[in-house]
């Protein structure tokens, strides 16, 4: 429970969340008492200028700062979405080369070395700046440590640089994975409130994961578990099914079963599914990011006891099988990361490094989508197959 405290700042704070994929000044309604990047927002809209104020206050002129972004894919809608916040940041910061002309990226998020020989194209091209979510770091480490002994920062983006030599990457723009987890359990107990205060039975929430390895499934793992455990109670609420994120409390009758495979293979995860939406105390289930929860929609075809006025299913992420989960009612809803505030931020990070300027890293936010609001224009731009 150490992340507990951060949990509540974070959590509470996302009322008015970065600003919405679509519309630059208009806020996303979804993140109504939610947790806040409080670097958003408006940022994409009028406030922009204030973001180009120097530190004595007066209006810094980025224009000729280049930029160079480097992604892991180019091809799949999320990249797409990343281009776009990037090609926005160019012009509220005035840059006459775009960052979005400067936008690579493999045909495969598989092709680590495609990757690496556009960092290299993009540090002989001398830019002030490089955005850089790296498919392998160390498979990268030669550019990185050129780009190092050039002078040329690095912004991390979407899951960054993890384990970068030391002073190569300035700061990271990426989404805060425990506080969306702890926002899925927000939105999901709203919805079972009635069901886990004091249940004369035993009821059940299940939450299946892809792994217990990688941090930021962990980390939606971890923020959704502590957060409900919160929400309805310490003493009243166990953990049990994994021993990484298991708790014990003596008589508790509501319990989160966490399921995870021990592959990461669709079959496994059918199986860990199946298991968990068997359960006939089963009342909700919560599906960490978009592998979990297309085996979880696989697993439900035959058992079919997920939707309305049955148990109910909050996610992580999009892809097709979702989408279309939420769209006609199996899933209540799903959290998407802000792929646009991704690609915006990581340009103004850029920027602003390049200018000499102190920078930090930033959460860019996530947005909870459902039926209703999936087609808006603040979170259709969000979604991706």
């Amino acid at each position: 429970m150490k992340r507990k405290v951060l949990a509540l700042i974070l959590t509470g704070a996302m009322a008015f969340s970065m600003a919405a994929c679509g519309e630059k000044d208009e806020p996303a309604s979804t993140t109504t008492d939610k947790t806040e990047n409080t670097d958003a927002a408006d940022d994409t809209g009028d406030d922009a200028e204030d973001t180009a104020a120097d530190d004595t206050g007066g209006s810094s002129d980025y224009s000729d700062i280049k930029i160079q972004v480097v992604a892991k894919g180019f091809q799949h809608d999320f990249w797409k979405a990343v281009k776009q916040g990037a090609q926005q940041a160019g012009e509220d910061l005035g840059l006459k080369e775009n960052p979005a002309d400067n936008f690579v990226g493999p045909k495969s998020e598989t092709d680590v070395a495609e990757q690496v020989e556009q960092i290299k194209n993009a540090i002989n091209k001398k830019p002030d700046a490089i955005c850089l979510a790296a498919l392998d770091t160390t498979a990268s480490l030669d550019p990185i440590n050129q780009a190092m002994a050039a002078g040329i920062p690095i912004v991390g983006f979407d899951s960054g640089v993890p384990d970068a030599p030391e002073g190569a990457v300035v700061a990271n723009a990426a989404t805060d994975n425990y506080a969306a987890g702890s926002m899925a359990a927000d939105e999901l107990y709203a919805l079972i409130k009635d069901k886990v205060t004091d249940p004369a039975e035993t009821v059940r929430i299940g939450v299946i994961s892809q792994e217990a390895n990688s941090q930021s499934i962990v980390d939606r793992t971890q923020g959704f578990l502590d957060r409900m455990v919160e929400l309805v109670g310490e003493g009243k609420i166990a953990i049990e099914g994994h021993d990484k994120f298991n708790l014990k409390a003596d008589g508790a009758k509501v319990i989160m079963e966490v399921g995870i495979p021990a592959n990461v293979q669709d079959a496994e995860c059918v199986t860990v599914a199946q298991k968990i939406l068997g359960q006939k105390d089963l009342i909700a289930v919560y599906g960490s990011n978009e592998f979990a929860n297309k085996n979880i929609i696989t697993a439900n075809q035959n058992l079919n006891v997920l939707g309305a006025d049955k148990v109910v299913a909050v996610g992580f992420d999009s892809g097709k099988l979702q989408l279309d989960a939420v769209r006609n009612g199996t899933y209540a809803g799903a959290i998407t990361q802000n792929p646009v505030q991704i690609g915006y931020k990581a340009v103004e990070l850029a920027v602003k490094a390049a200018a000499g300027e102190t920078v930090e890293d930033v959460d860019t936010g996530c947005l909870y989508y459902t039926a209703e609001n999936m087609d808006s224009e603040e979170i259709a731009p969000c979604l991706y197959e």
